[in-house]
């Protein structure tokens, strides 16, 4: 009887093992909730990269928009930065959130790899990142005319993405008009 006592918190801890471990298997650590896709983008006030408040929300009317969180010590920003550029060359217009970063850091990011945003605000804090559900730095979203967020990208935007982001822009304004 003492042996089958003795065996039960092995029985447990062995299934308690095989349930993480099938979890694990089923579950993408790239795909990242997207739980305010639909809903109005949340109404934030920020420092602008220059200084003085500028806001983080698109008024509904307004030509719809990507805003893209970053920070100067992310490895993958620096991956995103071409082809953000390229969206720049395009004409879309980019709201950049220096995410948890120093103002004169994000800067000489800006300045090293090239400075794709028409407005280029600073969430020191993270406040606005907690707002937006940003899990991690890059994350883009894209915020239509009236206001609602339409799509979220979690991670570096590659070429591809960031076509699909543009043609994706391009339908709102459309939509918008």
């Amino acid at each position: 009887m003492k042996r089958w006592i003795a065996a039960v918190p092995l029985v447990i801890l062995a299934l308690l093992g095989a349930l993480f471990w099938g979890f694990a298997l089923r579950h993408d650590p790239h795909v990242s909730p997207a739980a305010l896709v639909g809903k109005p983008a949340p109404k934030v006030i920020l420092a602008s990269l220059g200084g003085g408040p500028a806001s983080l929300v698109v008024p509904p009317g307004q030509r719809p928009v990507l805003i893209n969180f970053f920070a100067s010590w992310c490895t993958p920003c620096v991956q995103e930065a071409p082809a953000l550029m390229a969206l720049k060359a395009q004409g879309t217009p980019i709201v950049g959130v220096a995410y948890k970063d120093a103002p004169d850091k994000a800067q000489a990011f800006l300045d090293r790899y090239g400075d794709p945003f028409a407005l280029t605000l600073q969430d020191p804090r993270g406040a606005a990142g907690v707002e937006f559900g940003v899990s991690g730095v890059p994350e883009t979203f894209l915020v239509g005319a009236d206001g609602v967020i339409k799509a979220k990208h979690s991670g570096p935007l590659t070429p591809d993405d960031a076509e699909a982001l543009a043609d994706r822009l391009e339908q709102e304004r459309r939509a918008a008009r």
